[in-house]
């Protein structure tokens, strides 16, 4: 556990420092300034002069939220403090997703609320031209719900990294020269929803949501969006000086590539493309390494 935690120390202090071009957004924002309340406005509360909020959801309601713009190809990062306590039965999701109702494009971040006691859940997926169905479930290696942690999607031309605190958990890499679906074309709009899921949340559903701990309460600050905007100049999406498109962010760095084997060794708990009774063969994405 001691050298886990040295790991951990050391990858931290590893982070990337870089400039975006005039053509591209980004920067830690006030709630309002890049964001709208989707779902249940009297369930989402400013604080700090906008520049964090807290979601709430209790018998009455969930809520949610959504960016103004759509974005194609970047970054995007928020700092989230989860459900603290019995969170059993609740989900936290943050996510990109393009907002269309035939070929849907989506990348989530889905946090599975648990027992008092019990690790938290995070769940990926990613759908990409209308398929998605591929889950991977991470049991985070600290409590989620003590302290703010930053959680983040890169998405370029190359491939899909979910970092949790700079950590990566999961990749996607872009095979369309192998034909496997990769969101090249549409937009994503960023989301986050609290709500309750008690039927497939915790456990599959056997850990039922106990609503005399409501009401449950998630904070978010450091909004963070660097991306091209839809609409916006056609040939930003296409900038290859675009930060996220260096050569430094085309493929895992070797401490990041450790990073990420060291989750996948000592806290996956399920990943679709191992899931033999339901995938005989497993999906041609799966073969294709980091």
């Amino acid at each position: 556990m001691a050298s886990n935690n040295a790991f951990l120390l050391l990858f931290s202090c590893v982070l990337a420092i870089s400039l975006s071009p005039p053509s591209v957004e980004g920067r830690p924002a006030a709630f309002l300034q890049d964001f709208r309340i989707t779902w249940s406005d009297s369930h989402i509360k400013q604080i700090d002069g906008g520049r964090a909020i807290q979601l709430i959801l209790d018998r009455n309601s969930g809520c949610g939220f959504a960016s103004k713009s759509k974005y194609l190809f970047g970054r995007v990062s928020m700092k989230i403090k989860l459900i603290a306590g019995d969170s059993a039965g609740t989900v936290t999701a943050f996510y990109m997703n393009s907002d269309t109702n035939t070929v849907r494009d989506e990348l989530d971040f889905e946090f599975l609320g648990n027992r008092t006691g019990q690790p938290y859940t995070v769940q990926t997926n990613i759908y990409a031209h209308g398929k998605g169905d591929r889950e991977q479930r991470v049991n985070l290696w600290f409590d989620p719900a003590a302290d703010f942690h930053t959680y983040s999607i890169l998405w370029n031309h190359h491939h899909i990294v979910f970092y949790v605190d700079e950590v990566p958990i999961r990749v996607y890499k872009n095979n369309e020269a192998k034909n496997v679906p990769y969101p090249t074309l549409q937009p994503m709009g960023v989301y986050s929803t609290l709500w309750e899921a008690d039927n497939w949340a915790t456990r599959g559903g056997l850990e039922k949501i106990d609503w005399s701990k409501a009401p449950f309460l998630a904070y978010y600050k450091d909004f963070d969006i660097e991306g091209c905007v839809v609409p916006g100049p056609a040939s930003c999406a296409l900038n290859p000086r675009n930060w996220w498109e260096g050569t430094a962010y085309q493929a895992l760095s070797a401490m990041e590539a450790r990073g990420y084997r060291w989750v996948r060794l000592n806290h996956m708990i399920y990943d679709y493309c191992t899931d033999k009774p339901r995938y005989p063969v497993p999906p041609p994405e799966c073969l294709a390494g980091i």
